[in-house]
């Protein structure tokens, strides 16, 4: 029998999680259980600019999802500088029967397991079945998640080519993620000139504070899945608006539509209008939604993230490690 709280650091979660698991958890949980979630709008505090503390709570009114939850995570672009990751997170789930403390988990990985497992579902539902090339653009803390989640995602993939503004940390990781043996069948490696190789990617996917575009939708292929997951601020950008007016834009939720700089953006310029956006995630699973309507579509999937699936990677992470005590 457990004694409550638990602590579950982040060295434990690959024991406990899978990105395909976390994946099918959510493509299972998220239609069932999201409108019974509350999550209030992300609170970011700057502290010193650019560095900022994100408080984001949510509680389950569900039976069969008995829990309460807050992150806190704070963001230190600057960190990079220190060679440290630049954010930090920390997560405490709660009974929402007893409010009595369950776990205190790593909020930082829990956020890269969810954050790109959110990404690996979209791309599940959204990218074509026979990708082969995955363009990863940014080699940060979230990158190799990301590709091991579209990995799960789309098993056709076979190559992955990583970007990043500093040549050598696209390569880096490119090295270490060859020396994977549970993907042994894919070739990784990087490119300096990110114009090159967006032509080259079935499946691109952005992870970067970047303020400046840097897919431009011009060199889009026909058919291409384009996923951005970096911005979270009406500053930040990963994206131009050719790519955002070329593609069917679907959101994780509708926050995407107040946060993310790329539709701000569009929005703000004319380039789109609120109602064409064609979806939002839950509303891909159940089907209320048409997903990609053929080969040559290009898709973009814009997440700034949500307490709901912070919830539910959470209850998965406490509900599985329980299970093995």
């Amino acid at each position: 029998m457990a004694q409550f709280p638990v602590f579950i650091p982040a060295k434990s979660f690959p024991s406990i999680l899978s990105h395909e698991t976390l994946i099918n958890h959510f493509q299972t949980n998220l239609p069932t259980h999201s409108s019974t979630i509350t999550s209030p709008v992300r609170q970011n505090y700057t502290v010193s600019p650019p560095s900022s503390l994100l408080l984001m709570p949510s509680w389950s009114s569900s039976s069969s999802l008995p829990y309460m939850g807050v992150k806190l995570v704070t963001y230190f672009p600057h960190n990079s500088s220190q060679n440290l990751p630049g954010i930090h997170g920390s997560y405490t789930l709660f009974s929402s029967t007893t409010g009595q403390t369950l776990a205190s988990m790593d909020g930082t990985v829990l956020t890269l397991y969810r954050t790109s497992s959110v990404s690996g579902l979209a791309s599940k539902i959204l990218a074509r079945d026979d990708c082969q090339v995955l363009i990863m653009v940014g080699s940060g803390a979230l990158a190799p998640h990301l590709i091991k989640s579209h990995l799960a995602a789309k098993p056709s993939l076979r190559r992955v080519i990583i970007w990043n503004r500093t040549p050598q940390k696209a390569q880096d990781l490119a090295e270490t993620l060859s020396g994977d043996s549970q993907h042994s069948e894919i070739s990784f490696e990087s490119h300096d000139s990110l114009d090159e190789i967006i032509p080259l990617g079935d499946i691109i996917s952005c992870a970067t504070n970047s303020t400046v575009p840097l897919v431009k939708g011009e060199f889009l292929k026909p058919g291409t899945h384009l996923d951005l997951v970096g911005s979270f601020s009406h500053e930040m950008r990963e994206c131009d608006d050719n790519a955002i007016q070329r593609g069917s834009v679907y959101v994780d939720n509708d926050t995407a539509l107040e946060e993310s700089g790329e539709l701000v953006g569009a929005f703000e310029r004319g380039v789109i209008i609120r109602e064409d956006i064609c979806g939002n995630l839950v509303e891909l699973i159940k089907g209320d939604k048409e997903g990609r309507k053929n080969s040559t579509e290009i898709t973009v999937f814009k997440s700034v993230g949500s307490g709901t699936v912070d919830l539910l990677a959470a209850q998965l992470v406490l509900e599985t490690y329980l299970s093995r005590s």
